[in-house]
């Protein structure tokens, strides 16, 4: 058997989560959503608790089952120690490996993907350049962008500030490492 996808691990839930109305969640391929409401609706002929997520930068809504929340990845916000942890990896020596990029691209793709903080702040690290250091090609700016979008997305919620602001501390965060 082959495995093609990069070894990432789910986080571990140790109980499913209740989420409310009003709520910041974290959707893993959509990044910081809002609750807005948790509803049955009928579909196709069967009634189904759908939860509402409206993520307000890409003007999107998305109904998830309720029972399907949990294997879809749907999580809270992270704890300020679980992102405590998150900056910590930030402040490590970057990890690039030896491969094509092609393949690294796709590593960085599926740990932005997972919704995880820790991951995402890897590839933060791993793609974050200061001055002096050599230029990032068009496709690390992209990748790199995405992921600092993101984690900084966690941050601004948990902060209960916007994300330019989240964006301005995580970069001077990395000027102090």
């Amino acid at each position: 058997m082959q495995n093609n996808g990069p070894n990432l691990t789910p986080r571990a839930i140790a109980k499913a989560e209740v989420f409310q109305e009003g709520d910041h969640v974290v959707y893993p391929t959509h990044g910081v959503g809002k609750v807005m409401r948790i509803a049955v609706e009928e579909i196709a002929g069967q009634k189904l608790e759908l939860i509402h997520i409206t993520f307000e930068e890409n003007r999107m809504t998305l109904r998830v089952p309720v029972p399907k929340a949990r294997t879809a990845g749907l999580r809270k916000l992270a704890t300020r120690k679980m992102f405590d942890e998150a900056l910590a990896v930030l402040k490590g020596k970057a990890r690039i490996k030896r491969t094509m990029w092609s393949r690294r691209a796709q590593e960085y793709e599926a740990k932005i993907n997972s919704g995880d903080p820790l991951a995402i702040a890897e590839v933060v690290r791993d793609l974050h350049r200061n001055a002096g250091q050599p230029d990032q090609s068009f496709s690390e700016r992209q990748i790199y962008e995405a992921a600092m979008d993101r984690l900084a997305a966690e941050l601004a919620a948990l902060d209960k500030t916007d994300k330019q602001t989240a964006i301005n501390k995580l970069t001077e965060f990395l000027k102090t490492v």
